[in-house]
């Protein structure tokens, strides 16, 4: 499976199934209702702060998922699994969200 970095995407593997993840402008709203964030900065400013919950990681990756068009709820993703465990879905929220908002300022990684 390709992804296209110039549109946000990204691939990565959960269940040893490789699958596309996006946050698109639906998938941003998603997570804009799920945080009562009134808007894109306050999602940034959020995932920003270097701390995300497994909480915060399945709504990201839920979003992603669906962004990209695979009808996979919240409530599926949190048994799903990646290479590495926690650091394995912390890897793939730091890309998702790197393709989506740009680098993050140095220091500033997700860490669970």
């Amino acid at each position: 499976m390709t992804a296209n970095r110039r549109r946000g995407e990204i691939a990565a593997e959960l269940d040893g199934k490789t699958h596309r993840f996006c946050l698109t402008l639906g998938a941003l709203a998603e997570l804009e209702a799920a945080y009562a964030a009134d808007d894109l900065g306050a999602l940034v400013e959020r995932f920003s702060r270097g701390r995300l919950s497994a909480l915060d990681m399945i709504r990201i990756i839920g979003a992603g998922l669906r962004g990209a068009g695979q009808d996979i709820p919240d409530e599926d993703v949190r048994s799903m699994q990646a290479s590495g465990g926690a650091t394995g879905f912390a890897a793939i929220v730091s890309d998702l969200l790197t393709a989506t908002f740009g680098a993050p300022a140095q220091g500033n990684t997700p860490n669970p």
